[in-house]
């Protein structure tokens, strides 16, 4: 099995990596830009024509979600042409692609767990790329697996726990939002998750929705950030509209994974004893 995984040095791409060396049983080959970039098809047809490639996970994306408010052409040119470059490649070699999309799809009015089939009205720049990426890709090859995932953070690169635990040594307090919900999710959990489906050869194509069991506000997550890590630093509820930013966020965002617990027959570990066992790695 040959395994083609793009923008690998980013969280989720690093846990990829990580998780490898327990699969010698797959070839694996990460890149990342410009080794290899998405958006030129050229470069792509070429890479898949000498790899014979069995699946491409791609975990290359623009996630800077305030600047893609006024950066839209890198925005798209990545999240929807390196999608659909990717897609139109994997058809043509008959490669199995694995996508990874956003719960940002959504505009957060709901007030319970959405599923996949619900209907999407992204509030953001990003959101809608996101959306649109995920649109190229089922345009352009039958063979997929998308999966929408959110509040995303690993032991790797630069995320959300490892700028609240810089900010406390700091900082006496810090104000942070309580009325955005959402569900924090551990890259390793997700590249685990993603390298179970690949030995499975599961053929369950399709949307799925994957996140972290539970449900948190970011006020919530930096509160066990730091219970967990024994920081002192104080912690205050502000309401959103206290913390104006260039893109707005969905206010909930919590995606219901039963269609991926039942279809893949496994269960997915609470957000909490996920950041602990991510909290370890990090000193």
């Amino acid at each position: 099995m040959k395994i083609l995984v793009t923008g690998s040095n980013g969280q989720l791409g690093s846990e990829l990596q990580f998780l490898s060396k327990n699969y010698s049983e797959f070839e694996f080959e990460f890149t990342d830009f410009p080794g290899l970039d998405i958006t030129n098809a050229e470069q792509v047809e070429a890479a898949f024509s000498k790899g014979a490639f069995d699946y491409c996970i791609n975990c290359a994306a623009y996630t800077a979600v305030d600047k893609a408010e006024e950066d839209k052409e890198s925005c798209d040119r990545i999240n929807v042409l390196g999608s659909k470059v990717l897609a139109k490649a994997c058809n043509d070699h008959n490669a199995i692609l694995i996508h990874i999309s956003t719960d940002f799809v959504f505009d957060g009015t709901s007030n319970k767990p959405l599923k996949e089939d619900q209907s999407t009205a992204p509030v953001n720049y990003y959101g809608e790329s996101k959306l649109n990426g995920e649109l190229a890709v089922s345009n352009a090859t039958e063979k997929y697996f998308i999966f929408r995932t959110s509040w995303l953070y690993s032991s790797f690169g630069n995320n959300f726990v490892k700028t609240m635990i810089k900010l406390s040594e700091s900082r006496d307090e810090l104000n942070i939002i309580a009325d955005q919900i959402g569900s924090p999710t551990y890259a390793r959990d997700l590249a685990q998750s993603i390298l179970h489906i690949v030995s499975s050869n599961s053929d369950q194509f399709g949307l799925y929705h994957y996140s972290n069991e539970g449900v948190a506000s970011w006020y919530d997550f930096t509160c066990a950030i730091f219970e967990y890590k024994g920081i002192g630093t104080k912690v205050n509820p502000i309401p959103t509209e206290k913390y104006p930013t260039p893109a707005a966020r969905p206010h909930y965002s919590v995606m219901d994974k039963s269609k991926f617990t039942e279809t893949f027959n496994e269960s997915i570990t609470h957000w909490r004893s996920s950041l602990k066992n991510c909290l370890e790695l990090i000193s």
